[in-house]
């Protein structure tokens, strides 16, 4: 009788569980639907902002469509992916509802700071992209474009290219973030991650040259961040555990 009422309840904890998943995930479509939905009548706006640094260095001012709904595609894949980026905190925010009951009063200290800082390195990664990169890289390549060449890139092509640099550099703004769960989880330690520092600042640029597009501009400008974004990591990761263990030591002094 025991283990049926135990069972019972074990199934109505995974049903209200699955319930709650269901709702979150609910609101997360239902706010890049949204967002979406209020975007679209400025797409136009939007792809033009966002062409800008490409724009300034065509000679013509002008990009080119090579298929006959690339104006309908390109431009409302745009304003999808900037409708993701613009309702990520609600995303996040969902995530963090679900996840958050399941943690213990010392991690919920550390946890929604660390969400709340993710975010806010997300979009500082999305904005260095656009408005340090972009420039140097579209700026770079223009330098070597023949004068017998009429340089006019697919419109469908940048905007597959600006997602992909922008979201490798957003996720790249969130090296501290790793760094610091990694000594939180006690996969390591930040002795061991000061003395990896060589092997780190090696592999950042290699990150740089498999993630970036092959120019020197554009990996130096992702491998340089990357590492002193470790180093930030670093001090991040010996604040929280100085804080941890001085809430450890409250806790042990009250009992």
């Amino acid at each position: 009788m025991a283990e049926a009422q135990d069972e019972d309840l074990s199934e109505g904890t995974l049903l209200s569980h699955l319930v709650e998943l269901r709702t979150r995930l609910f609101w997360m479509f239902g706010a890049v639907f949204l967002v979406f939905l209020a975007l679209l009548p400025f797409s136009k706006m939007i792809f033009n902002y966002v062409a800008a640094p490409l724009v300034s260095v065509v000679p013509n001012g002008e990009l080119i469509a090579l298929s006959p709904v690339s104006p309908l595609t390109a431009t409302i894949a745009l304003t999808f992916y900037i409708a993701l980026f613009v309702a990520m905190p609600v995303i996040l925010y969902q995530a963090w509802g679900f996840i958050a009951p399941g943690l213990y009063k010392n991690e919920k200290r550390f946890a929604f700071p660390l969400f709340a800082t993710s975010v806010v390195l997300f979009f500082v990664g999305m904005a260095f992209a656009y408005y340090v990169v972009f420039p140097l890289i579209f700026g770079f390549v223009s330098t070597f474009t023949p004068d017998t060449v009429n340089y006019q890139p697919d419109m469908t092509e940048y905007v597959s290219f600006v997602m992909m640099v922008v979201l490798v550099f957003g996720l790249a703004f969130e090296t501290p973030i790793a760094t610091v769960l990694l000594v939180l989880t006690g996969i390591t330690t930040t002795e061991k991650l000061g003395k990896a520092r060589p092997y780190v600042f090696l592999g950042a640029f290699i990150i740089g040259m498999l993630l970036t597009p092959p120019d020197i501009i554009s990996q130096t400008m992702l491998a340089v961040p990357v590492y002193l974004l470790y180093e930030m990591g670093i001090l991040m990761s010996r604040a929280v555990r100085r804080s941890g263990n001085d809430v450890a030591e409250d806790e042990s002094n009250s009992v």
